[in-house]
């Protein structure tokens, strides 16, 4: 029986009845029960690969992430023993289809969630614990840390990246040389990014805005915005995950920057209601000056025939982030094959596979030294994660989800009252936000 992890059980039934997990399949081995930890024999003997002996294994991700969890489990099965079976899940619906696998006994052997949820996962015991494992690895301070840190409680650690995706800025290059803007300089600050989006609104181009941005989308605001305020040296969220720090002086003035782009109408029509369906859409067209955007989709917005620039996140007077999301990948509590799992983990972030399976299909690597590669050498998008990635960040907080991305959160409620309505309360509505991570 493998071990894992619970804390805190009047919070942890309070947290099961949200996500419609149910407390009987949560049941946690006796801290005095000797059970070898993953990847580890009865002897202790500890081994970095794992075990590779014909298993065939089970795993769940997010159909968002298809064609990487594909790339990545076809090479495994071409070149091992161990055979996985891979599970693609509506994005809408996994949350209650963890929730029911978890309640009974029925999780997939390798489990990958979004990153912001991977925390709340971990805190209701759904992952084995994998520090050993992680330790014994030969390059593991070059792992990229935040899916690590998000699924780390209490020292013990769960999940490592399974795909990563950043944010960046982006700006359409044909629509700077008819503002008169230099096409290769995107913002390095905030006001230089409010200027610039004004300069491409000044046209007055039919169906053309300066930018665009997701008004009724948690999750949209979180990758993209955030990334100002850590550069401008402020914190998103305490480090106990229990409180919102959103009404700082960087987040404030992030905010009537883009309430000052509203009253100029150099926002884009519909960003009001966004909700993230069509978010990328606008700029992939060709009707946006410049926007943060993910990096997964810039490739598209290039495939579309835009001229389009790329740079790094930056603060209110410099520096730059990003937002380490995408999904992290553990072993789940109910698998018994915790030695062959680990077995794919292993091979998933060696050398080979980072660069032949991940950077050769033109994804972003979780590995900080291969970031600048043979397949990425000329490719400037490549170039500019290399460049933010050392400075990204995640989020880790049990309550992320409820107190950001969920529809018609406070965090909405506090974009949508500062920027599209100036009501002045971002700090009775950041105390809200505090109060949905604090349960």
């Amino acid at each position: 029986m493998t071990k894992v992890h619970l804390r805190g059980r009047t919070r942890l039934v309070a947290g099961l009845a949200v996500a419609g997990i149910a407390l009987a399949g949560l049941t946690a081995c006796s801290d005095d029960e000797q059970t070898p930890s993953p990847g580890e024999s009865a002897s202790g003997a500890s081994s970095a690969e794992g075990v590779d002996d014909g298993t065939e294994l089970t795993m769940w991700t997010r159909a968002p992430l298809e064609a990487q969890a594909t790339r990545l489990v076809e090479a495994y099965n071409a070149s091992h023993d161990n055979q996985i079976k891979l599970e693609i899940v509506p994005n809408d619906d996994m949350e209650s289809k963890v929730g029911g696998a978890a309640a009974n006994g029925e999780l997939p052997d390798l489990l990958a969630g979004d990153v912001v949820r991977v925390p709340y996962w971990v805190e209701n015991g759904l992952f084995t614990e994998i520090t050993d494992n992680i330790s014994a690895l030969p390059y593991k301070d070059d792992i990229s840390s935040g899916h690590i840190d998000a699924g780390t409680l209490d020292g013990a650690q769960h999940t490592l990246p399974f795909v990563q995706d950043i944010s960046v800025m982006v700006w359409n290059k044909d629509l700077y040389k008819e503002a008169g803007l230099d096409p290769e300089a995107g913002p390095t600050t905030l006001a230089e990014f409010q200027e610039q989006a004004q300069a491409v609104a000044d046209l007055k181009k039919d169906g053309v805005s300066g930018t665009y941005y997701g008004g009724n989308c948690g999750g949209c605001l979180v990758f993209t915005w955030f990334p100002t305020i850590w550069a401008s040296g402020d914190e998103v969220i305490s480090e106990d995950g229990s409180q919102s720090l959103l009404a700082s002086e960087s987040a404030k003035a992030l905010y009537e920057t883009y309430a000052g782009l509203n009253e100029s109408g150099a926002i884009g029509a519909g960003s009001k209601e966004e909700n993230g369906s069509t978010w990328v859409a606008p700029f992939q067209n060709g009707n946006v000056g410049v926007m943060q955007y993910p990096n997964t989709v810039v490739k598209a917005a290039i495939d579309a025939g835009i001229d389009v620039g790329v740079g790094p996140i930056p603060g209110v007077d410099g520096g730059s982030s990003t937002f380490l999301g995408g999904d992290g990948m553990g072993i789940s509590k109910d698998s018994e094959h915790v030695d062959q799992a680990w077995n794919f983990l292993a091979w998933m972030l060696s050398d080979d596979t980072q660069l032949n399976v991940v950077a050769k299909a033109g994804d972003v690597v979780s590995r900080n030294s291969l970031l600048e590669n043979e397949f990425t050498a000329d490719d400037p998008v490549a170039s500019v994660a290399a460049q933010a990635i050392p400075n990204g960040r995640t989020p880790v907080a049990a309550y992320f989800a409820e107190a950001f991305n969920a529809a018609g959160s406070p965090w909405v409620t506090l974009i949508r009252n500062a920027t599209f309505d100036r009501t002045d309360t971002v700090d009775a509505d950041n105390d809200a936000i505090t109060a949905i991570l604090s349960q």
